[in-house]
């Protein structure tokens, strides 16, 4: 049975007011490697099906991995059960219509194969070779999935959305001396635009640049900030932002007195933090996909079209993360959250550009093993790897050692100094589960190095 199938029977089996199918088809192609020499690779395959019943305003969902069409029918019975035995949710409305049928419904899923990598892994052997000659050791993957989305209801919505992600993270490691590191990681919709042998030169230039080892004690730096450790801040500053947590007084968005801060002023520069499911090598899903309610999504609103969001608008906050029931209480306009995050502003230059008007600062790698320490102020604590530089007088002069930082991203917003160019990025700490962002680099005058770790 095919997902379409799968999806137009559990519908029809469905006794309950009304009913949410949502057909998950994945699979996965990875390389993993590991001093210079390839591992294992491999393909896999996933089914997913979530069934959400809704009785008098009750809900019942249940999932299921890998659904036979002879266990289709226990599937949907569960679902109507846990709905008629559910009390109303106080965010059921009606279901979204009138939304066009997604013209490819019908036709066939296209898994992912070992063949996204007929480009690639030739030159990823050409890099192994050099790195051999150049006395470093390569570790890391490549991995390419392809999910489609089927999404039916009984109010007619045929909705269905096919999602190719890819990223490849890699690291280098001084064959003499395998404490000194690099990290460099790029996120992909094929793999085509992969330049391996790019990449490995970046971390060979590291590499040298950590020869010369600097120790530093804590304390507040002027500091670059790589596009991927911008994402990784400011992805957590997005998935905060939610509308009923702000309402609640939970969060940094929240205003004194009462209501959220949406129309204050964040930023002095014009920065700009955006979604829009249609953004060139982006693209995310265009419509609402909700298997589950919670206070920044709602079952209800499955189907609803997404459209551009501006989240700050040239330093002001104009959107938070909104169901249609959390608009209603907000007063705001209806702004579901989108998977994928772009940031601009300012004047434009390149990381190089940025390090060489430096006269003297920090240059990151990555951040990781970011938590949250104050949700009202979006404190957030972690740790520095895989290279932190000293720039003096705009050039590189050694690495110094890691650190632990206390900033909030939200704080460093009004703090920034600098903004470059944006460009497609891997976030480090969240690619398990956010690979869609374009970030700038950006230059902070006085960011918190709170300890020294140890770390490497």
């Amino acid at each position: 049975m095919t997902p379409q199938e799968m999806v137009e029977k559990a519908l029809e089996l469905s006794g309950a007011d009304d009913c949410v199918v949502i057909a998950d088809e994945g699979s996965t192609a990875n390389l993993r490697f590991a001093g210079n020499t390839l591992t294992t690779n491999g393909v896999a395959r996933s089914a997913q099906l979530t069934v959400i019943s809704i009785v008098a305003g009750a809900v019942g969902v249940v999932s299921r991995s890998a659904v036979r069409a002879d266990q289709l029918a226990e599937v949907v019975a569960a679902a109507d059960a846990a709905a008629r035995a559910a009390q109303p949710a106080e965010d059921a409305r009606p279901l979204v219509r009138d939304v066009p049928a997604s013209p490819h419904w019908g036709e066939p899923v296209v898994p992912t194969d070992i063949g996204v990598f007929e480009r690639f892994a030739p030159a990823l052997g050409e890099t192994f070779a050099a790195a051999e000659t150049g006395g470093r050791l390569l570790y890391g993957f490549a991995e390419h999935s392809r999910v489609t989305t089927f999404l039916g209801t009984s109010a007619g919505l045929r909705l269905r959305h096919d999602q190719p992600t890819g990223r490849f993270e890699l690291n280098a490691k001084a064959a003499a001396d395998s404490r000194r590191s690099a990290w460099t990681g790029v996120a992909t919709r094929d793999f085509t635009d992969v330049d391996v042998i790019a990449l490995d030169a970046e971390l060979a230039t590291r590499l040298e640049w950590s020869k010369n080892r600097i120790d530093l004690p804590a304390g507040r730096y002027e500091t670059l900030l790589p596009p991927s450790a911008v994402a990784d801040l400011l992805i957590y500053a997005y998935w905060s932002a939610g509308a009923r947590d702000a309402l609640d007084g939970r969060t940094v968005y929240a205003r004194r007195g009462g209501g959220t801060r949406v129309g204050e002023k964040l930023a002095g520069l014009p920065i700009t933090m955006r979604s829009d499911p249609s953004a060139a090598g982006v693209a995310c899903e265009p419509f609402v996909v909700a298997r589950s309610s919670g206070r920044d999504s709602s079952v209800f609103d499955n189907g609803l079209p997404l459209e551009p969001t501006d989240w700050v608008a040239e330093g002001t906050l104009s959107s938070l993360l909104q169901t249609r029931y959390s608009a209603e209480l907000s007063g705001l306009e209806v702004t579901p959250g989108i998977d994928n995050l772009l940031v601009e502003g300012g004047r434009g230059a390149s990381l190089g550009e940025m390090i060489a008007s430096t006269e003297r600062g920090l240059l990151l790698t990555c951040l990781w093993y970011i938590r949250v320490v104050d949700p009202q102020t979006l404190l957030v604590t972690g740790l520095t790897r895989d290279g932190v530089y000293l720039v003096e007088n705009g050039e590189v002069v050694g690495e110094v050692n890691n650190f632990r930082f206390n900033e909030s991203p939200i704080d460093l917003l009004g703090r920034v100094t600098e903004v470059g160019t944006a460009q497609q990025t891997l976030p480090r700490e969240w690619s398990d589960y956010f690979t869609r962002a374009v970030m700038p680099p950006m230059r902070v005058p006085d960011f918190n190095m709170s300890t020294v770790s140890q770390a490497s």
